[in-house]
């Protein structure tokens, strides 16, 4: 029979060991389409990097670009699928932190300008000067797609902040909100993420006859997975090169089609070099 100081002793060190190695590994992303979908998207990956890691997984949703943003500060998830903007802001708040992987499209993503049918807008290789002066929605505030990149080209090729060339100017909050907001004709013009415009229209779910894609910009560094510098310690030897490998390994039609992206490729902080100095230009970032 054991002695109380011996249960004890081996309570504390069950405890211990617990909180060392039997922590969930917790993960989050920017919140750029409807809650359904993300957490669709998200539980079938916790599950395949739960499978791969042998650890617990869980996917923590969050409210906003601004929340995924705290939560990865606050240690509260150890990686997080960021945009390029969101991803940037992140890594600045945590030493250590690094991007590991993107899309290989997210290598050189673009944003479509849309519009709504009542403009009589069409699709140009050139920027549609025809939307000054309309009302023009952005996505999230903290969006590099669907704020951060359409800013920049609005402001080099109109040579003004949007508040000052557009009559009115919202911010949707995610992509799928922008399509609809558009097509519904409660704003003329609007910027999303190309890959949720291609996806919704391919599942029916945009009217052609009521909005329309009018222009594509240039392509720039997007998504990327950034994970937490200091999981070794917490997760044991080499655990961070099994989180970004599980990751490049990616190869389930099903969860790369949730994405959408066609595999993941390696990522390093330098890639979105030009993505922090945008966002200092419009002062996002100091």
């Amino acid at each position: 029979m054991r002695t109380p100081h011996l249960w004890l002793f081996t309570a504390v060190a069950l405890l211990v060991a617990f909180s060392a190695y039997g922590k969930p590994f917790t993960f989050t992303a920017i919140p750029d389409q409807n809650e359904s979908r993300l957490r669709e998207r998200f539980d079938k990956v916790a599950n395949y990097l739960a499978e791969r890691l042998e650890v617990e997984v869980r996917y923590i949703p969050v409210k906003s670009y601004a929340a995924s943003v705290t939560a990865f500060k606050n240690n509260e998830v150890q990686l997080a699928w960021f945009g390029g903007l969101s991803g940037v802001q992140a890594r600045a708040a945590v030493p250590g932190a690094r991007a590991i992987a993107q899309g290989d499209e997210d290598q050189l993503f673009i944003t479509y300008f849309l519009a709504h049918d009542s403009t009589g807008l069409s699709e140009s290789g050139q920027f549609p000067q025809g939307i000054s002066g309309r009302s023009f929605i952005f996505g999230s505030k903290g969006s590099t797609s669907g704020r951060l990149m359409p800013e920049f080209f609005i402001r080099q090729h109109l040579g003004g902040a949007p508040e000052t060339v557009f009559s009115r100017v919202g911010y949707s909050g995610s992509h799928s909100r922008t399509i609809a907001l558009v097509q519904a004709g409660a704003y003329e013009v609007g910027a999303v993420n190309y890959k949720v415009w291609e996806t919704e229209l391919a599942e029916g779910k945009i009217d052609a006859q009521h909005v329309r894609m009018i222009w594509r910009t240039p392509p720039y560094p997007d998504y990327n997975w950034t994970l937490q510098g200091d999981l070794d310690e917490t997760w044991g030897a080499g655990f961070e090169a099994r989180v970004t490998a599980a990751l490049l390994e990616m190869d389930d039609p099903d969860l790369l089609a949730a994405f959408p992206r066609a595999k993941f490729v390696p990522a390093k902080n330098e890639d979105y070099a030009s993505i922090k100095e945008i966002a200092q230009i419009i002062g996002l970032m100091d």
